[in-house]
């Protein structure tokens, strides 16, 4: 949970109508639970209430990612646990921070889940030390 906090941004994975779908999400971790932002208009927020999600982030080609030969190396967390719609607190929602103008050239428009976590797991990757 520590490395998914250092990364703003992640993936949604959820099924829809019985087919998987994948959204980019803003994440926050309060409380030992993953809070996440989407924009309501494209309605994957419906499907995830009350369903398992899973949920992933890394640090691949983020701005300042570390090197292959970096001993922090690369990672990457996934998330998995059932997820329902909330309104968070005004404190809460400031943590993310301004939201975009637009998705898909609609006015940005926030909805928020809140997800605790049931299983997580990290993954790095190792590099050897060039010659």
């Amino acid at each position: 949970m520590e490395l998914l906090a250092r990364v703003p941004y992640g993936r949604l994975a959820a099924s829809m109508r019985a087919l998987p779908l994948l959204a980019v999400a803003r994440h926050q971790v309060v409380g030992g639970r993953v809070l996440l932002r989407l924009h309501r208009g494209l309605g994957y927020h419906e499907c995830c209430d009350g369903s398992v999600i899973a949920y992933g982030a890394d640090n691949y080609g983020s701005p300042g990612a570390p090197a292959p030969d970096d001993t922090d190396g690369p990672w990457s967390v996934q998330c998995t646990g059932p997820a329902e719609l909330t309104d968070p607190p005004p404190d809460q929602r400031a943590l993310f921070g301004a939201g975009p103008l637009e998705v898909n050239g609609e006015p940005f428009e926030p909805v928020y889940l809140r997800f605790t976590p049931h299983v997580v797991r990290m993954h790095t990757l190792a590099f050897s030390a060039s010659p």
